[in-house]
């Protein structure tokens, strides 16, 4: 099968098409900005993460924590606006789905592949979130349905870490089977890339217990898994960044010197 980054090197070439391309993927790039402020905004706006609400909080105890007057609205507004973080985070998973039909493959499968996780986890996230607002939207129920729902919120919230595993062990295949003489990103992304996937590791048996490390409140669960979306969204969004601007350079000097041939 042809390499498919061939095929996007040969459409490069093209001086009419390949700017236009690289303006959508800078535009798709300064979204991440906006879905760092969004994802910060709401998690310290939510009640239920500074600290993390307790599995092991009876039903009347849950269904206290949405009864909150005070805390009733910040729920409510950060669902809405973690909702928008979901959405924010498909243009720069695209893009690094761009990034890997640039590289040097024998086959299309990892972009494929990639893709395929790029659904999953938003989608994910948001029933997560839709279920949060769920709980909070009428308060007044039976506290045994609330802490279903609560309970259904943070085990989804927790146990979508199985995309992001994938996502970041595609990628970093990706990167070690690219084999052009200037690949797209540096091994040292991929290295990091598992130490990500290592770390989320964890937060896939929070099923497995109410209390300690493993829950969802815990230092592995919650806390490394959280710092690690963190750290990778940043540092991804940096080599994006460098990754974008250096091809765009690169199209911008095959322009100047064909106008100079």
């Amino acid at each position: 099968m042809a390499d498919i980054g061939e095929n996007v090197a040969e459409g490069s070439r093209s001086p009419r098409n390949s700017p236009r391309r690289i303006d959508g993927e800078l535009i798709l790039l300064w979204t991440l900005p906006a879905a760092v402020i969004i994802w910060a905004s709401a998690f310290f706006l939510f009640p239920g993460f500074m600290p993390p609400m307790s599995p092991t909080m009876s039903a009347d105890q849950v269904a206290a924590f949405y009864r909150d007057a005070a805390a009733l609205p910040e729920i409510r507004y950060s669902m809405i606006v973690f909702n928008w973080f979901g959405v924010c985070l498909v243009p720069i998973l695209t893009l690094i789905v761009m990034q890997i039909r640039r590289m040097a493959h024998r086959t299309p499968i990892f972009s494929y592949a990639m893709l395929g996780c790029v659904a999953g986890g938003p989608a994910l996230f948001l029933v997560a979130n839709v279920c949060w607002l769920l709980a909070a939207f009428r308060p007044e129920r039976s506290p045994e349905l609330t802490q279903l729902l609560n309970d259904f919120a943070w085990i989804t919230f927790t146990i979508l870490v199985p995309f992001l595993i994938a996502q970041s062990v595609i990628l970093a295949v990706a990167i070690y089977f690219d084999d052009q003489p200037r690949p797209i990103f540096s091994r040292w992304v991929a290295h990091f890339n598992l130490l990500v996937a290592a770390a989320l590791t964890p937060a896939a048996f929070v099923g497995l217990s109410l209390s300690g490390p493993l829950a969802w409140d815990g230092v592995l669960s919650f806390w490394v898994k959280n710092v690690a979306i963190g750290v990778w969204v940043v540092v991804m969004g940096v080599v994006l960044g460098q990754a974008v601007y250096r091809e765009r350079a690169e199209i911008q000097r095959r322009g100047a010197e064909l106008d100079g041939a």
